[in-house]
């Protein structure tokens, strides 16, 4: 078999060969295809498409490329996947809340993309804390804390590492199955027993129509399960940032708040209502009511935290980091407060351009050596539906440098439509796929 025969059947939209994706992937894995031949692929596979039992071949062979785990023990092994927005850090909250109730989460998170931030980068604004693990690490976290969030090592879906770098440069990031198998390879090598998805919409989001939403939630779904790994997924808000706060510091510490109890908003909510999804699934409670409510009581009881604050030390951070994380985590030098240029309600919020703006104030990258600084980002933003009075602050920038506050206000004032009339608040969650 050779990749340029694999090329030309699919640009001519002609049947694979048997066993082509597994070779393809095999050969992005171990050298044997080029980077000329790595784009050729992506950019056929935008235009043709792989059908779904393509798509779900493409998942395996790229899953199959690199190790993949074998979990013994009687704990059920789930894990949860966002599809990224801005002010989400549920990661943060629900791993150790599924560990609390009884699972084992090891979770291969990523670091942040355009403009949407990284359950990584968030992390590692806490001092000593290591994403970078070998297996055996891996699971000595997992049996210490219950859970794990890690970043994929080099042995975890190398195929994909290696077309996801391809795609990011040939404008073929936007395919459903090149997407779909990116997710899935990295998930599935996890050794998964269960998965549930949280798949953004709305302006703050990658995806902009429930239809295009809906067309990722399905592919990814029915991928997942028919490679064996039950799965759901969940169609959410983000209209507006799930949290109040936008930046790695600022959402481990808007994390901390839920963990110990001092904030009950949208953050808590779809934690439970993911969790809840992901306790049925494991089989660990009978019935989604039944599983909101073990899934709230294990936040509501500090057991969450407690399972967060064992995940932090046994990676490298501090101990005890749930009663002391206010000490721990960094603090912008410079505040600025963005005033509401007028009376009224809330009615629109660009999500996109409040993340724009965190990555250029130095909390993301514009290209991947940058470095990331964890304590600058946009704190106690307000929320759709909100009155706010003139003058009244809409958001505080937490800045390194006077001149980029500056830049900041001049920036984010047309990310905020304020008007008369209340706006028809969106629902948190929008739809539920799969069983």
């Amino acid at each position: 078999m050779q990749a340029r025969d694999i090329l030309s059947a699919l640009r001519d939209g002609q049947p694979l060969p048997e066993g082509a994706l597994h070779w393809f992937a095999a050969g992005l894995a171990d050298g044997r295809v080029s980077d000329a031949q790595a784009g050729a692929f992506a950019m056929a596979v935008v235009l043709r498409g792989l059908g779904p039992e393509g798509r779900r071949q493409l998942t395996l062979a790229m899953r199959d490329s690199g190790d993949v785990l074998r979990w013994s023990g009687t704990r059920p092994v789930i894990d949860k996947h966002s599809t990224g927005g801005v002010g989400d850090c549920v990661s943060l909250v629900l791993a150790p809340a599924l560990a609390a109730c009884g699972a084992w989460v090891p979770m291969i998170s990523g670091r942040g993309l355009g403009h949407t931030g990284g359950t990584l980068d968030k992390l590692e604004a806490i001092p000593g804390f290591q994403t970078a693990l070998s297996e055996t690490r891996l699971r000595a976290v997992v049996a210490e804390a219950g859970c794990a969030i890690v970043a994929a090592s080099d042995r975890v879906a190398p195929a994909d590492r290696r077309l996801y770098a391809v795609r990011d440069v040939t404008s073929t990031v936007a395919s459903i199955d090149l997407i779909t198998a990116s997710i899935l390879s990295k998930k599935l090598a996890a050794g998964l027993q269960g998965l549930v998805l949280d798949v953004k919409i709305g302006s703050g989001a990658f995806m902009q129509t429930m239809g295009d939403a809906r067309a990722l939630a399905q592919a990814l779904v029915q991928t997942a399960t028919e490679a064996g790994c039950p799965t759901a997924a969940l169609i959410t808000d983000m209209n507006q940032p799930l949290a109040d706060d936008l930046g790695n510091a600022l959402e481990v510490a808007a994390a901390m708040r839920v963990l110990c109890g001092t904030d009950r908003g949208r953050l808590y909510s779809l934690c439970c209502d993911l969790g809840a999804i992901a306790l049925e699934q494991a089989g660990l409670v009978q019935g989604v009511e039944a599983a909101h409510a073990t899934l709230a009581r294990a936040i509501d009881s500090g057991a969450a935290a407690e399972h967060f604050s064992r995940m932090v030390a046994a990676q490298g951070g501090p101990v005890g980091f749930a009663e002391t994380w206010a000490r721990h985590l960094p603090e912008a030098p410079v505040i600025a407060e963005l005033p509401s240029p007028a009376t009224g309600y809330v009615q629109a919020i660009d999500g996109r351009a409040l993340g724009a703006c965190v990555v250029a104030l130095g909390g993301g990258r514009l290209v991947e050596s940058d470095l990331v600084d964890p304590a600058v980002g946009l704190g106690a933003v307000v929320s759709l539906g909100q009155w706010v009075e003139r003058g009244q602050p809409l958001l505080r920038v937490h800045a390194t440098r006077v001149a980029a506050a500056e830049q900041a206000l001049a920036d984010l004032p047309a990310a905020f439509c304020i008007g008369d009339a209340p706006p028809e608040l969106p629902p948190l969650v929008h739809e539920r796929l799969g069983a």
